[in-house]
């Protein structure tokens, strides 16, 4: 992007009233007719804008600012007001704006803090570049940078450049692509004494540069650059991340319910769905028996992208047609795979060849976007067949009517015909001209009167498509079944993308060990960004087939994230039909795969509650090391704000990883949130307490005891059973799934008596399957205490919601090695059951 910066530097103050909590400034240079506003929109929430008629804010913003709520915020001018300056105070929260020398200065502190947790630069903070705008701010160097969605690892953004956009990164470096699949503007500023973020609304592309670029004059500085139309911008306060998050949900909207179902083992792989011969719906169903045959759960298969191949030449994939060789009889062909106990999740594509049947019809209705230099329908090379094939055709443009509404009846018959599941896949827009023109006649899309004539791509942003993509496949199944949840699955996503899709993931990842541990960085940052029902491929999409360790490893770390999926194209040497990974494609270590998938399904309840708080609250169930332990100075070590080795889930559970061959111990930090702190316990043979604010190695052999897994004391997980089982609001049951009737609790005490008297845990359950807001979310606590020889335990249920588990009783279950008793205090009956294979004795309360 070329370079073409002015800064208007001579402003008037215009604001109405003094009283009001906003500053509204206009540039008195004529050839920079701006107008910058500044205004206090929640407590601990301010809204920037820097805009033109030739620059306007984005048409379509990504997520939904509400007019400032100004009569119930209690804000008042501070004592640094003048003509010049304005000063903002709310509770402990200090916004000043200062125009007296040039382009208006914003700084924001807390009261009791010695520096700025913001600061504008100096004479070049708002910025007219070219088509579009810069924001240029100070860089605090050596704290923690997070945020923008998904990129390259490490999870510490600092000291580095991005590109502000969305494309297929097929076989990524996980350390050195840019960009990736999101384009999610958020970016974080964590520190010792607070957090703040700054969130651009704009669909369109630019760039962040965060301290990697620096000037002898303009000193240390991180910018924002917005190809295209004027600056709105969110800025939010708090002292932890978590109140970071949970603001910028308020705003960008909490992460959607996910069916109970989806927590369990995603098999897929691009191979089984391209086979002529066998039909790709034999192989399919011989894959679901051949589960069955292992003993190995699986929950659903994402079906790539082959059943939409044509039969005849050119062979191209063709989104909403079935391959009638490979599936005769669609409709009876998902029957019987729902049969075997599990789901299809379908993967469409939102562009269409110039080959498909309905691509000349869709071309009439003005479905696709138009080029301003030819006059008629836009065409580019799309993906096509194998690995990087391609042919002509054209995106579909969701800001047409006719566009959405293909693509909304598209969706639609997919679900009456048994598709469970929509996977929005390719939905990155890699189109290559931002002067293509969008329809803006899709009835849900507002469009403000000024920009009606103003169509171009690069002002509304070619990310605005990806989100009106998953909105159209959300609206469609939520019409075909109105009473259950809509799974989307979505690899491009903005921040308006997650309102409509429930799930994404980290794209087209390469088979490698370095791959497996950059991973972990994208899934915290993610989490932060409110994706967080979030995973990666197993075992690598691209590559080499992994190693029986490697494969074993990635599958060890894969059950401790929120979502779990196996799935691949081995290009290899059929670049079309490629090849998978199985679970038990290394017989030598089956058995220990098999044991660790089933582990992942006895801690669905652990993860779907998660899941169920994270709705709530959005806080991520995947979490950074320092989430909730800021006043320890260790986490604002490198090793620890990287974000790579290690990681919480929920507040219970310390993940740690192997990620070289041949190793065979860890190293894993226990952060100390206070004194009080009363350590870990190592969820693996020997089973050792540890004192919490310390460096610890533990054994971890690969074929043994596994990466490490801590307990943080004093906590508890719900487990369930170790197979699939029926979520209690489903209404069939055509697989003969046993159903969720037995509950256990998994507590960590404290080796002896302690200080503190109760130990209090709560998880949440519901149907599984309802729709938000009809939903009912039940609360389960259990407490306990612990002397030199007896637990005492205290449980209770809150099922005033109206939904009422299905399980009667509770199991309490003692880590390995202890021998205590456990004794209720609340007068149920305590019953002494028998030790499981892991020497843990297992008690049930009867109430």
């Amino acid at each position: 992007m070329p370079q073409q910066e002015q800064v208007p530097s001579a402003w008037e103050h215009i604001t109405a009233s003094s009283t009001e909590p906003s500053i509204q400034l206009k540039s008195t240079n004529q050839a920079l007719p701006f107008t910058f506003n500044f205004e206090l929109i929640r407590s601990n929430v301010f809204r920037t804008t820097f805009s033109s008629e030739s620059h306007p804010l984005p048409p379509h913003p990504s997520i939904l600012v509400p007019p400032a709520r100004q009569a119930g915020l209690k804000a008042e001018t501070g004592d640094g007001s003048s003509n010049t300056s304005r000063e903002i105070r709310i509770g402990d929260i200090i916004a000043n704006v200062d125009w007296s020398e040039s382009s208006p200065l914003v700084s924001i502190s807390y009261a009791d803090s010695k520096e700025p947790l913001h600061t504008d630069l100096p004479h070049r903070s708002y910025v007219v570049d070219g088509e579009g705008i810069a924001h240029y701010s100070r860089y605090k160097r050596g704290t923690l940078h997070v945020g923008l969605g998904e990129k390259a690892a490490p999870m510490n953004l600092s000291g580095r450049r991005f590109e502000l956009s969305a494309t297929d990164s097929f076989g990524y470096d996980v350390y050195k692509t840019d960009p990736l699949y999101k384009n999610i503007p958020l970016l974080i500023n964590a520190t010792p004494n607070g957090c703040i973020a700054l969130f651009s609304t704009s669909h369109g592309r630019g760039k962040y540069s965060i301290g990697a670029e620096m000037d002898g004059m303009w000193g240390h500085y991180k910018v924002y650059r917005q190809d295209y139309g004027g600056l709105e911008e969110i800025i939010i306060v708090g002292k932890t991340l978590q109140d970071i998050v949970t603001t910028y949900a308020e705003f960008a909207g909490f992460p959607l319910l996910v069916p109970r179902w989806a927590f369990g083992y995603l098999s897929g792989g691009m191979k089984y769905s391209m086979l002529d011969d066998p039909p790709a719906s034999e192989a399919l169903l011989d894959l679901a028996r051949k589960m069955k045959e292992h003993d190995i759960p699986c929950s659903a298969y994402q079906m790539s992208s082959g059943y939409t191949v044509a039969e005849q030449e050119p062979k191209t994939r063709n989104v909403f047609t079935w391959n009638r060789h490979r599936f005769p009889d669609p409709e009876g062909w998902i029957k019987e795979y729902h049969k075997l106990g599990m789901r299809l999740i379908a993967n469409v594509k939102p562009y269409v060849l110039a080959s498909h049947p309905e691509y000349q019809k869709l071309k009439d209705a003005g479905a696709f976007f138009t080029d301003p230099h030819t006059k008629t329908t836009a065409v580019t090379r799309l993906w096509s067949a194998g690995g990087g094939e391609s042919g002509e055709g054209g995106h579909i443009d969701f800001t047409s009517a006719a566009g959405f509404k293909w693509w909304f009846e598209g969706v639609k018959k997919l679900r009456e015909q048994g598709i469970d599941c929509i996977w929005n896949d390719n939905n990155e827009y890699t189109i290559t001209d931002d002067g293509w023109q969008c329809a803006l006649n899709e009835p849900s899309l507002e469009v403000p009167e000024s920009l009606k004539e103003r169509r171009d791509v690069g002002l509304w942003g070619r990310s605005v498509h990806t989100e009106l993509h998953g909105k159209a496949s959300h609206d469609a199944l939520l019409e075909a079944d109105p009473d259950c949840r809509p799974f989307v699955l979505t690899r491009s996503a903005t921040a308006g993308t997650m309102r409509y899709a429930c799930s994404s993931w980290s794209g087209d990842n390469i088979t490698s060990w370095p791959g497996m541990k950059g991973a972990n960085a994208l899934s915290l940052t993610a989490g932060m960004c409110l994706m967080q029902c979030y995973g990666h491929d197993i075992g690598g999409f691209e590559g080499p087939q992994p190693s029986p360790e490697l494969l074993l490893r990635w599958v060890q770390l894969g059950i401790y994230s929120p979502r779990f999926a196996i799935n691949c194209f081995k290009t290899g040497d059929d670049n079309n039909v490629g090849d998978v990974i199985e679970p038990w494609m290394h017989p030598s270590i089956t058995h220990l795969v098999r044991k660790t998938i089933k582990r992942r399904y006895a801690m669905i309840p652990y993860l779907y509650s998660l899941m169920l708080a994270s709705h709530k609250t959005a806080v991520p169930p995947q979490r950074w090391t320092g989430w909730g332990y800021e006043c320890d100075p260790e986490i604002w070590t490198p090793e620890i704000m990287d974000g790579e080795c290690q990681y919480w889930l929920g507040d219970s559970l310390l993940i740690g990883g192997v990620y070289e061959p041949g190793v065979t111990q860890a190293r894993v930090y226990l952060p100390r949130a206070s004194e009080a702190d009363e350590g870990f316990l190592n969820l693996n043979a020997p089973y050792q307490h540890f004192q919490s604010g310390q460096w610890i190695t533990l054994d971890a052999e690969w074929h043994g005891a596994g990466i490490p897994v801590l307990a943080k004391v004093g906590t508890a997980i719900p487990v369930g059973r170790d197979v699939q089982v029926l979520s209690p609001g489903e209404k069939e049951n055509v697989a003969d799934l046993p159903l969720d009737d037995y509950r256990a609790v998994e507590i960590f005490p404290p080796r002896r008596k302690s200080a503190k008297d109760w130990y209090e845990t709560e998880w949440f359950e519901d149907d599984g399957v309802s729709v938000a807001p009809k939903a009912k979310i039940s609360k389960y606590t259990v407490s306990y205490r612990v002397d030199e020889s007896k637990v005492s335990v205290k449980f209770s249920r809150d099922e005033r919601s109206g939904f009422v588990a299905p399980w009667k009783t509770l199991v309490i279950i003692l880590p390995a090695g202890d021998l205590r008793t456990v004794v209720a205090e609340d007068g149920a009956t305590v019953h002494s059951l028998k030790t499981d294979e892991q020497g843990r004795r297992q008690f049930e309360l009867l109430q």
